[in-house]
Formats: C-alpha cells, structure tokens, sequence
C-alpha cells in the first residue's frame, strides 16, 4: 500500500517537483487526479479550500498543499536528506528553488501555449483528465485552458517579448547543457532541494510538452538526461565515468554552474526588484491587513526591461517568501561564512538576492500562505 497520495497531473509544473522528489526519496505514492469525491469532501477541506495541485496525503491523514511545503515536510522528517550541510551549497540550492519556483515561467508558459500546431491535441487530451468527470468535461477543460493561456500574458509572454524570452532560454539550454555535461545534478553526484525545484518548469511544460521537449532533445541533451535522470529512483549516472552520490568535496559550485547563473541573473533581478517596488507599495496602502489574511497569487504588475524590451509580469509575493529562506540562511551564518556566499553570488550576478525584500513577511496557517 502506497504510503501517501499524490494528488497532480504529469502536465502540472508544480507536481514535477513534488513527484521527482517523493521519487528520490523513495517514498511509496500513487499519483490521482484532484477529481474524486474523496478529495472534495475530505481532502479539499484539509488543503485550506485551495483546490492546487500537488497536494498530498499521507496514510495517517496528513494533508499537505503545495510542492514547496511537501518537498518541507518530508525534509523535515528525514534528516534534509537533500539539503546540503556546507553554506555555499546550501545558498545555491535554496535560490535555485526560487528559480524553479518563479523564474522560468515565462519560457513555461511561452512554449505550452504559444504552438498550438504542436501542442494542441497533447495539452486538450490532459487537461480533460484535470476536470470532473460528466457532461461538461470537456467544456470545462476549455475554460482551464483559457484560463492558463491567458496567464501566460500576466507573467510577460506577449508579441512584443517573445523574441526575447526565447533567446534568454536557447541561451539558458546552452548553459545547462554544458553544465550536466560534467555533472548529474546541480552539485554533484546527489540531487538537492534546488533540482527538485528546478524540475517544477523544466519537466512538465519545457521537457514533456512537444515543441519544448523536441527543442530541449535537439538542443541540450544533457539537461534532458537531467530531466529523465530527475524521475527515477536510481542515481541514472552511467555516461559519467566518476560516479559518486555526494555533493562536490570542500563546497565547490562548478564554475559551469556559476555560469548559468549569471545568466539567469538577467532575468531574475530586475523581475525580483520590481516586484518588491510593486508589492511593497501595495502593501502601504492596506490599511486593514490583518495577520492570518491568504496572500494573493498577485497584486499588480512589476515593469522592467531586459535587453531593450520593456516586459510587465504580475508580482507575485510567493517568489519573496522562498526568497526569504535565501536570506534568513545567510543570516545564520558566521561572518567568515557569509563573505564566502557573498563572494560567490556577486560571481553570479545575484548579490541583491539578499537585500530585495518584503515589508511584509509571510507565514504558512492552515496549508495557506498568509500575511503575518
């Protein structure tokens, strides 16, 4: 008998995480749609009423919502099997999971919903298992797609940008191609929180989508391995001749993977700070915001320009609270420690990640994230 419940979808980015991980872990699970009547009346209720996927639950009735505080909870339990012990590993696992999280979506989002020629059949066919099952299956299928596809939008994939976000992500394949060249995972011979966060857009929408997946196997065929690699239990290394199940000795970061960061870095800063001007100044004029209240998945539009093209992407003030685990890790270290990770995201482009907050902090109640 499967020891937890895997409510999600093979199309849902936020289930790659959690699968991958539950898959590493080796944690027993049978994945379900969020359709039963078992998951409205009784599981539904335990989520925070937030109907999202992944969810999870455990056989003693424990329900999680959310790949972010599954991949949390299971950690918590283990040991942090997948969480490095060295400062400059850890630093670089936890932005990672901020990338996986908020970084890369509009190249997701870009890709699933702007080739319908390639897309179209694969994507109606899945989220037509997404919806209750009757006769309006397939009309309320319609109304999902419209829905994600008019997302798209919001997080900054319009006609104006698509050249760019397609150019910044060709560049991206290249420069993780090169990396997983030399290495199974982001920082060794092991996979870390940051892989499995990483896997969010890279597996459902950019490695399994048709358009994404032919362009990811003709142009970066390591990171596709990476992408296999990441949903099978076992550590799926054998083109590497060295072979070891461990993070890289004395807590080196590959300079391939500096690399990539700093390329991210174009994208993710200036999105990162405008969004902390936009949700900050949202949050100046709540008069009434009282602690406990469920944070929205957006409260206004950050404007930035990459490489000469103005983009306007929905703030999200998710992105700031994995964005905080970032920074409250740094400020548990040691001064010695700290100049170290300092040194090393100014390598990256990525200094800032440690100044850009919230006025505002935000907490988990009840599977919701809220305002504290």
């Amino acid at each position: 008998m499967s020891a937890v419940t895997l409510y999600g979808s093979p199309l849902s980015l936020y289930t790659g995480r959690a699968r991958s991980y539950l898959i590493k872990a080796e944690i027993p699970y049978r994945e379900e749609s969020a359709v039963s009547s078992h998951y409205q009346e009784k599981v539904l209720p335990l989520a925070g009423g937030r109907r999202s996927i992944p969810t999870i639950e455990t056989t003693a009735g424990v329900v999680v919502r959310d790949g972010v505080a599954i991949v949390d909870y299971f950690e918590n339990s283990s040991g942090n099997n997948f969480s490095p012990k060295t400062p400059k590993h850890n630093i670089i696992s936890l932005l990672f999971d901020v990338i996986g999280a908020e970084g890369l979506l509009r190249p997701a989002m870009h890709y699933r919903w702007n080739f319908p020629d390639d897309n179209l059949k694969f994507l109606t066919f899945h989220f037509e298992t997404l919806a209750p099952h009757g006769e309006k299956q397939q009309e309320n299928a319609k109304k999902m797609m419209d829905q994600m596809r008019n997302a798209a939008a919001a997080f900054g994939v319009t006609p104006s940008t698509t050249e760019l976000v397609e150019s910044l992500y060709e560049e991206l394949l290249a420069k993780l191609d090169t990396h997983f060249a030399q290495h199974p995972y982001l920082l060794g011979g092991k996979p870390c929180v940051g892989d499995f966060g990483l896997m969010a857009p890279l597996y459902a929408h950019l490695g399994r989508d048709p358009k994404a997946l032919a362009l990811m196997q003709a142009k970066a065929i390591r990171l596709f391995r990476w992408v296999e690699r990441m949903n099978r239990p076992e550590p799926d290394c054998g083109e590497f001749e060295v072979r070891n199940e461990a993070y890289l000795s004395d807590d080196t970061v590959p300079p391939t993977l500096i690399d990539a960061l700093k390329h991210i870095a174009i994208d993710f800063i200036p999105e990162t700070r405008a969004a902390a001007l936009c949700i900050n100044d949202w949050l100046a004029k709540q008069n009434d915001l009282r602690s406990g209240t469920e944070v929205p998945r957006g409260v206004g539009f950050g404007s930035f320009e990459l490489r000469g093209v103005a983009v306007d992407a929905l703030a999200q003030p998710f992105r700031f609270y994995l964005l905080k685990r970032v920074q409250d890790y740094y400020l548990s270290l040691g001064e010695p420690q700290r100049k170290e990770v300092e040194a090393l995201l100014a390598q990256c482009d990525m200094s800032e990640v440690l100044s850009m907050t919230l006025t505002r902090d935000i907490g988990r109640q009840k599977n919701l994230e809220v305002w504290l």
